[in-house]
């Protein structure tokens, strides 16, 4: 990777029996941490960020701002900390791991930011603890890693090993909104919800205003990842020197041409990228940033980094599922054999059936690929249990069955190497992150995350902002917007409305994937390809750092045909 942050629970001597100090920009030693960093945006205002001191020291990887503008961020935080404790990790805004070590506390912590946008794994299988951003890079460190059963077949059915887990049993990860001590995992209590009344769509309004505002010393030549949706239009249009727009798809498909249009009303010039054998191949471009516990599917630009001439990317990822509800159980009724939603929450939602289906769980090709794979297990007890458990775990943070499922939806996005690959390569801006938007997330009611309240805030913003509308959605009503795209589907000689994104199943048969990625699996090819894709992802992230173990790639390999 390009960017990784490493550390352990010791000193220099102990840092050095894992990892060369010649691999990173820096190495900072604390009292009782060592933390190499890597990165070539470090000290960059609203960026990656260190400090040493008398008082100790201080690591912030990713993006961030404090309340004092311009200040180095790790130093304030530092100082901050010195005074409030803990508390002072709730001033920090942004996307970020933070690593504190102060001479005057009981020891060293690695925090994450209140959503966990930014993963640290760690084991303690080498008798110290090791921590980093990269999991393949800490898993070196164990000695005789095994698979986690349970980890693998969430992965394989849902595309996501929830909680905690990895796919091998002696790596893990912090949990949301936690940190990490030498001896402990401790839970901080930024991200709760606590529903509030107020003006939902001006605050909304008001905070991405600032939000913007933050963002807008980011340096160098400026892009958007640029879709025909709502999210990154507000980008495109709040960000005023954003210089280029890209968007992946056919130079005739209508996500294009409304991107297209997009990037015209706001004067930024715009690229689209064909959609060859680079979306889907799933080589280490992809597969290291899915860090074996998220399908690499959702990297839909990956393949195309190269021909990206900019120095900030903003993305609207997560805008949906913080801003518009996109977790929350919408009511619905039945039309012929197709379920319509009618724009206003579930009163009583089954918690399970809605989050498999939000996490695209396929009943049929889960079937088949516990048929033609080692991982034999009844895929619908399996997933039905995992989605209970990881359900009941959340329900501290929640006052609500639908704020729960949002919880889980969040502590488990599925999208997430979206941002890992984009911030990998750019200095990269979350704006879901921010954590005045997040506050705003955990004090509005379900009801009113809604894309009608995030509009009328877009609005209040930009009145032009829906001068183009996504091309399916025309009407300002979601019901009709479903009614519409059903009414085009069921009838003859009516185009329907296209997906947003290229067509998996035919790029795969196009580019002949079945034999250059799964030659040696001719059991799985009648698998869809998303499970196929899974399958290679899994087998490409644990060849990549195992090494000399083998057996961890045998575990999950399919059989050459079927039984």
């Amino acid at each position: 990777m390009n960017r990784e942050l490493f550390g352990v629970f010791g000193g220099i001597e102990t840092f050095d029996r894992f990892r060369s100090s010649d691999e990173f920009d820096e190495i900072v030693a604390g009292p009782t941490v060592t933390v190499g960093i890597r990165d070539a945006d470090l000290g960059t205002p609203g960026w990656s960020a260190r400090y040493t001191g008398d008082d100790g020291i201080c690591v912030i990887w990713g993006e961030v701002y404090v309340p004092d503008d311009g200040a180095n961020a790790a130093r304030w935080l530092i100082e901050q900390y010195e005074t409030d404790g803990r508390d002072a990790l709730s001033a920090l805004n942004g996307s970020y791991l933070a690593v504190l070590d102060t001479a005057s506390s009981d020891g060293a912590l690695v925090a994450t930011d209140p959503v966990r946008s930014r993963e640290c794994f760690y084991t303690d299988d080498p008798g110290v603890r090791v921590f980093g951003t990269d999991a393949a890079a800490v898993g070196r460190t164990i000695t005789e890693p095994t698979i986690d059963r349970r980890g693998v077949l969430e992965f394989l059915h849902l595309g996501v090993i929830l909680g905690e887990k990895t796919a091998v049993e002696e790596l893990t990860r912090l949990p949301i909104d936690s940190s990490l001590t030498a001896d402990s995992v401790e839970s901080f209590h930024r991200f709760v919800y606590q529903p509030q009344e107020f003006e939902y769509a001006t605050e909304l309004a008001e905070r991405l205003d600032r939000a913007f505002r933050r963002r807008s010393s980011l340096p160098g030549r400026k892009g958007v990842l640029l879709s025909a949706g709502y999210d990154s239009r507000i980008i495109l249009s709040q960000v005023s020197d954003i210089e280029h727009s890209y968007t992946v798809g056919s130079p005739d498909a209508q996500e294009v041409h409304g991107a297209r249009r997009l990037a015209a009303q706001y004067d930024s010039d715009h690229t689209a990228f064909a959609p060859d054998e680079r979306y889907l191949r799933p080589d280490e471009s992809k597969i290291r940033y899915s860090q074996g516990i998220k399908e690499s599917l959702h990297i839909h630009h990956a393949g195309y980094t190269d021909e990206m001439a900019v120095d900030t990317m903003y993305h609207g990822l997560l805008c949906d599922t913080f801003f518009r509800g996109h977790f929350t159980a919408e009511d619905t009724i039945d039309v012929l054999d197709k379920r319509i939603p009618l724009g206003r929450l579930d009163p009583d939602p089954d918690p399970i059936d809605t989050l498999l289906e939000k996490f695209g769980y396929d009943r049929t090709a889960s079937r088949e690929l516990a048929e033609r794979t080692p991982f034999d297990t009844d895929p619908e007890p399996f997933v039905r249990n995992a989605i209970a458990d990881e359900f009941d775990s959340r329900r501290a943070r929640a006052d609500t069955v639908q704020n729960t499922l949002t919880c889980v939806g969040i502590a488990n996005q599925p999208s997430i190497p979206f941002h890992n690959h984009l911030s990998d390569h750019f200095v990269t801006s979350f704006l879901a992150t921010d954590r005045e938007l997040v506050d705003w997330h955990l004090q509005t009611p379900p009801a009113y995350r809604t894309t009608e309240t995030f509009l009328e805030a877009c609005q209040q913003l930009d009145a032009d902002i829906l001068r183009h509308r996504p091309p399916d959605r025309p009407h300002d009503s979601h019901l009709f917007n479903e009614v519409e795209g059903f009414v085009r589907r069921k009838t003859p000689f009516l185009p329907s409305f296209q997906p947003p994104w290229p067509n998996r199943e035919v790029l795969f048969d196009r580019d002949d994937l079945d034999q250059r990625l799964l030659g040696d699996a001719t059991a799985v090819h009648p698998l869809p390809a998303r499970h196929k894709l899974r399958l290679t992802d899994l087998r490409g992230w644990l060849e990549g750092w195992s090494g000399p173990k083998p057996k961890l790639v045998s575990a999950v390999s399919p059989p050459q045909s079927q039984p």
